[in-house]
């Protein structure tokens, strides 16, 4: 496949949204157990400043993507094959993650990983251990962001909710004042009045703090509420990508990933083989 599109459409290498790139990845392919092929000539860019959604199905490879930028691959036994990871101008695609870290990238994974035996408060201190300490100023702006935090500051976070995990999960990230905040399937598990105030605070930590923000998401609809640009990941690759706004307007995503198609019947599987001849990618 070749060509760049400029607006929602078939993406060989992504358009360049508006603004300077914090994050490019250049033809990133991923193999894990040296054989099984997961990131396909995979190509994004994060503007800094925006917020960023990445789309896609389970399977799609979104994690690995994340795990990719974030210098967790060898963990799994996967690892960057081909292609670059380029960060803040600097090229990362063979540092560590603690480096990646001190860098100013940052990730809170799938599964709202929290120090279960720690209070709010310890656990929000963890997340500047590596800058040297917690600065008080910057608890009191994680506190200011996420006010319920600073009511349960004592309470032990094992004892939380699967919400208020996910919101401390993100406060623990902010101490550690990173440039690009990166959050794996941040509504997973949530009921949607709880998914919605997690995408309300990811829109207002943008707004208020400036921060760089990739979201992946299996949730289309709430993720492009709040994102600028995104993009749509299949079998690997970017198979999609636009503003926000020229997302959600697009029919093909609107049937597919937001459930808003114009006919009311299920489509039968004569249309969808159809449909997937148009999409050309599947």
């Amino acid at each position: 496949m070749t060509g760049t599109t400029t607006s929602a459409g078939v993406a060989g290498a992504p358009a360049t949204p508006e603004g300077g790139e914090l994050l490019t990845l250049n033809n990133i392919e991923v193999i894990y157990d040296d054989v099984i092929l997961v990131l396909r000539g995979l190509s994004l860019r994060v503007p800094e400043g925006k917020v960023v959604a990445l789309l896609g199905s389970n399977g799609a490879g979104k994690s690995t993507t994340l795990k990719a930028i974030s210098g967790l691959l060898p963990t799994e036994h996967g690892e960057v094959t081909d292609g670059s990871i380029v960060f803040g101008g600097k090229d990362v695609t063979h540092l560590d993650a603690a480096a990646r870290v001190k860098l100013g990238l940052s990730l809170c994974m799938e599964g709202r990983h929290v120090f279960e035996h720690l209070t709010v408060a310890e656990n929000l201190v963890a997340g500047a251990y590596f800058r040297g300490g917690a600065d008080p100023r910057d608890l009191a702006t994680v506190y200011h962001l996420l006010p319920k935090l600073k009511d349960m500051t004592n309470r032990v976070a094992g004892y939380l909710s699967g919400g208020e995990q996910q919101m401390l999960a993100i406060g623990r990230a902010l101490m550690g004042k990173p440039k690009l905040l990166m959050l794996d399937e941040p509504s997973l598990g949530l009921a949607p009045l709880l998914v919605k105030d997690i995408f309300g605070f990811i829109k207002q930590i943008n707004e208020e703090l400036g921060l760089t923000v990739l979201v992946i998401e299996q949730n289309a609809r709430r993720a492009l509420e709040v994102a600028d640009h995104g993009y749509i990941m299949e079998q690997g690759r970017i198979v999609l990508e636009g503003s926000a706004a020229e997302l959600r307007e697009n029919p093909d995503v609107k049937e597919f990933y937001l459930g808003l198609g114009d006919s009311g019947s299920r489509k039968s599987f004569r249309e969808v083989k159809h449909y997937k001849r148009r999409k050309r990618w599947l």
